[in-house]
């Protein structure tokens, strides 16, 4: 189970007031937050415990360290290393339901861990891979995958069928259904997901089902995504780019479409499990002061097959940013995804636009 309703954001919201000191503001330490935003499932999953035992059936409930989910020694975004279900197989065996708090787990230093945003997740698919399940139902509120945010775009259709890696790539591009980590754990270990609403349980319901796809899918863009929050960061010198990297390994800050060359640089950091962004910023721009940082952006990705088999998809990419007037400040382009920086203001602008040109454009094709 995961926290109910906004609970995380009003405990991270505690904690900053907690550390506020008469107007100066600092960050919470990301320990410390770990310990206080995994109270939230533990209040979800000892309700679920008492209302399925108020309603006469055997339950039991168990934090992520006493359900054996280690994880690395990384607070607020650590990984799942191992899992050792022991105690759930005995509560299993004993004809218990058994409620598992997501988001968390215990470091090999038996500190406790949170797994970052959507990490309830990757909780569900690692025990589905430690209990040798052959698939897992993930529950939310919403009836699966869309090949775009419905709230922006209208016109977002429903994806019945998804492959992991095509997933993966839009999870890492920003979509919010499930995360990255929980479908790379499905990925190795073969496990179906199936994405469901908890308020839709007629048989007619719609789903999204994950799986290993058989050969022969035709090539096509399959959703537009939308990574809100990012920093674009940039270096002109490329003898500075070791100390960057070092220094954003000390910061615990993560980075990706990372770009080198003889002139320099480039890198996008999310933010969204980044708690401590104004002194990670303090100490990158400290350790490299020749880095300049674009903050307020956002990733606006085309997810498909077979992207880069040919020029034209890229040329349709710019194509319809330059037409709506929304400048790139980066370009990515990789066989199953086309990204660009730009501002965040105009990302709903540049979903629409780019879902118009890609998804719709294709359904009038055919």
């Amino acid at each position: 189970v995961s926290a109910m309703g906004k609970t995380t954001d009003s405990l991270l919201a505690l904690a900053h007031g907690a550390a506020d000191v008469r107007g100066e503001k600092s960050e919470p330490a990301r320990r410390e937050l770990d310990m206080l935003l995994s109270t939230g499932e533990r209040v979800a999953m000892s309700l679920l415990s008492i209302a399925i035992q108020a309603r006469g059936f055997a339950a039991i409930s168990f934090t992520g360290s006493q359900s054996g989910i280690l994880t690395n020694d990384r607070h607020f975004d650590a990984r799942i290393i191992e899992v050792r279900p022991h105690r759930i197989e005995d509560e299993l065996a004993r004809g218990r339901v058994v409620i598992i708090a997501g988001y968390q787990g215990m470091s090999y230093r038996r500190e406790i861990t949170t797994l970052g945003r959507g990490g309830s997740d990757t909780t569900a698919v690692a025990l589905a891979a430690a209990l040798s399940a052959e698939r897992c139902e993930i529950y939310s509120d919403v009836d699966g995958v869309y090949s775009a945010d419905p709230r922006v775009v209208a016109e977002a259709d429903h994806i019945p069928l998804l492959d992991h890696a095509m997933l993966q790539e839009m999870a890492e591009s920003g979509a919010k259904v499930l995360c990255a980590q929980a479908i790379e754990w499905a990925r190795r270990s073969g496990i179906a997901i199936y994405a469901r609403s908890t308020f839709d349980d007629s048989d007619s319901a719609r789903q999204t089902v994950v799986r290993k796809f058989a050969p022969g899918e035709e090539l096509r863009a399959r959703a537009v995504v939308a990574e809100p929050n990012v920093v674009l960061g940039r270096v002109e010198d490329a003898s500075a780019l070791g100390s960057l990297i070092r220094a954003t390994n000390e910061a615990r800050v993560g980075f990706k479409d990372f770009s080198v060359g003889q002139r320099g640089g480039s890198f996008v950091v999310p933010l969204l499990n980044v708690p401590d962004w104004s002194d990670a910023r303090k100490a990158l721009v400290s350790a490299v002061p020749s880095l300049s940082l674009h903050e307020g952006a956002a990733v606006l990705s085309v997810v498909g097959d077979g992207l880069s088999a040919t020029a034209e998809p890229l040329a349709r990419f710019v194509a319809t940013l330059s037409a709506e007037r929304i400048e790139a400040m980066q370009i990515v382009a990789t066989p199953l995804r086309l990204g660009a920086v730009i501002d965040g203001a105009r990302s709903a602008d540049a979903q629409r636009a780019l879902h118009a040109a890609f998804i719709e454009h294709r359904g009038a094709e055919s």
